[in-house]
């Protein structure tokens, strides 16, 4: 898992594009549970994401916005998308996934990501502020 000064990207390898530039990792039962429930609709804008590790199914109970998903299986290819889930619903379980990425709503239809894409999860170094 990424040390304290390292960032954690999601990046379309099919379509050379970036999903997400600021991934958080659900990696605990606690933070699974937890997901977005109560994340304000500001601090979940573009460049943002939730990786959620393991995932075959996720809800949107007690959420305020709608969001894309993306459920990757073991080698983080896309085997399934939901665009635009509303708050308050479930999704479906998909049991070929092993990890669903739930990115702000758009962000699929924005960065072409279909079905078979080759998503990479990875942490790189935050730059740090440089002095004045």
């Amino acid at each position: 898992m990424p040390g304290p000064k390292q960032k954690v990207v999601a990046f379309n390898r099919t379509r050379h594009v970036f999903l997400a530039t600021d991934l958080t990792v659900a990696d605990t039962h606690w933070r699974r549970l937890l997901g977005l429930i109560g994340t304000p609709t500001e601090q979940f804008g573009p460049g943002r994401g939730l990786w959620i590790v393991p995932c075959r199914g996720i809800h949107t109970l007690a959420m305020r916005y709608p969001i894309d998903a993306l459920y990757l299986n073991r080698d983080k290819i896309a085997v399934h998308l939901v665009e635009g889930l509303r708050p308050w619903r479930f999704a479906a379980l998909r049991m070929e996934a092993a990890t669903v990425l739930e990115v702000p709503a758009n962000t699929l239809r924005e960065t072409g990501t279909s079905l078979g894409d080759e998503i990479q999860i990875a942490a790189h170094p935050a730059k740090e502020a440089e002095p004045a």
